[in-house]
C-alpha cells in the first residue's frame, strides 16, 4: 500500500523508519514544513491508501477530520485534540471512519501480558492498582507551555492503560502536585511532580505518581495486586530503580520514552496497517482525555471531581 506520513519530528522520524522498513508499504509520501527525511518521497500524504499524522497536537484534529472526509485510514499520536468540545466534534466529524490513535502501552508486551493475568483469573480479584510515569528530564519551557499540564500531556497514557488493562471506568479522581524544578513549570500554570487517586467503577483503588525529574532515568511501571498474587509491567533490567538490600544492580536505564517503547511503537504502526480494525478508538481516547480533565481540575480546586461532572 502507499502510506502517507505527516510530521518528521522525533516520533514522526521513528514513524518514518518503520514505515519505510514494513513490508506492506509500497511508497512513503512524507510531509514537514521545515524537516526533511531520508524516506520516502515529498508529497501530498493524502493521496495515499493510509496516513500516519504525528504532527504538533493542535493541527490532529484539522488532519483526522481531512483524513475522513477522503475516506482514509488514519493513524494519529495522542492526543485527538487539544480539549473535550474539540474532541467531541472530530468524534462526530469522523463517522465510521476508521481512525487509531496512538496510545502504544497497549501494545507494549509487559502490559499485553498484565492485561491477560487479570482477565484470566491468573491475579484473583483486583484489589488495587499502582503506576508510575517519570521523565528523566523535563521537555523545553514552550513545550511545557503549550501542553495542557501534566495531567492531559503525560499521564493521559496512565489514564487509557488503566482502562485498557482493568475494563473499567475511573469515576473520580482526587490528584495533587508541586514544582521541584524549574520556573516555568509554574508559569505555564502546570507541576513537575504529581499525585493521584482515582476510584474505578467497581470500587477499586489506583494510585498514580508522576515527575519531569526522575534523576534515574526513564520509569514507567504497572502494579496490579490481586487477590491471588501481585503482577508488575515495566519492571525489567531497565528499570531505573535501586535498592539498599543485597540485589544486583540494573542495567543501563531507560533514557527517553521512544527507546522505552520502541517495538510498542512498531507494533501499534503493523497493527494499524494489518487490520481493518481499529484497537484504540477516537472514543478510547475520549474517555482518557475526560480522566485528565477530572484530575486537572480537582489539582487546580484541592477537591475529589467525578468525572461524570466533566462529562456534563
Amino acid at each position: 500500500m502507499r502510506v502517507g506520513l505527516l510530521g518528521l519530528g522525533r516520533i514522526g522520524a521513528f514513524h518514518a523508519a518503520t514505515l519505510a522498513a514494513h513490508p506492506l508499504v509500497d511508497e512513503l509520501i512524507v510531509a514537514d514544513p521545515v524537516r526533511a527525511s531520508p524516506y520516502g518521497r515529498t508529497g501530498d500524504p493524502f493521496e495515499s491508501d493510509a496516513v500516519v499524522i504525528a504532527t504538533p497536537t493542535a493541527t490532529h484534529a484539522e488532519l483526522i477530520v481531512r483524513a475522513c472526509e477522503r475516506g482514509i485510514p488514519a493513524f494519529c499520536e495522542k492526543p485527538v485534540a487539544g480539549t473535550v468540545a474539540e474532541t467531541v466534534k472530530v468524534l462526530e466529524a469522523a463517522g465510521g471512519c476508521r481512525v487509531q490513535i496512538g496510545f502504544q502501552r497497549r501494545f507494549d508486551p509487559g502490559y499485553v501480558a498484565a492485561a491477560m493475568a487479570l482477565r484470566g483469573g491468573e491475579l484473583g480479584e483486583l484489589h488495587r492498582v499502582h503506576m508510575v510515569t517519570a521523565d528523566p528530564v523535563p521537555p523545553p519551557a514552550e513545550y511545557i507551555a503549550s501542553s495542557g499540564g501534566i495531567f492531559r500531556d503525560c499521564h493521559i497514557h496512565d489514564f487509557d492503560i488503566l482502562r485498557w488493562v482493568t475494563g473499567r471506568e475511573v469515576v473520580s479522581v482526587y490528584a495533587a502536585g508541586a514544582n521541584r524544578g524549574a520556573a516555568f513549570f509554574r508559569a505555564a500554570g502546570d507541576v513537575d511532580t504529581s499525585a493521584a487517586l482515582l476510584t474505578l467503577d467497581d470500587g477499586t483503588l489506583a494510585t498514580l505518581q508522576g515527575s519531569r525529574y526522575n534523576g534515574g532515568g526513564y520509569d514507567v511501571r504497572m502494579e496490579l495486586a490481586g487477590s491471588r498474587r501481585t503482577q508488575v509491567a515495566g519492571l525489567g533490567p531497565r528499570a531505573p530503580l535501586h535498592t539498599v538490600e543485597d540485589l544486583p544492580s540494573a542495567e543501563e536505564p531507560w533514557p527517553d520514552f521512544v527507546t522505552r517503547f520502541a517495538d510498542a511503537y512498531r507494533a501499534e504502526i503493523d497493527a494499524f496497517l494489518a487490520s481493518d480494525v481499529s484497537l484504540c478508538t477516537i472514543e478510547d481516547a475520549l474517555e482518557a482525555l475526560y480522566v485528565a480533565e477530572a484530575a486537572d481540575l480537582s489539582l487546580r480546586e484541592g477537591r475529589a471531581v467525578e468525572v461524570a461532572e466533566v462529562r456534563r
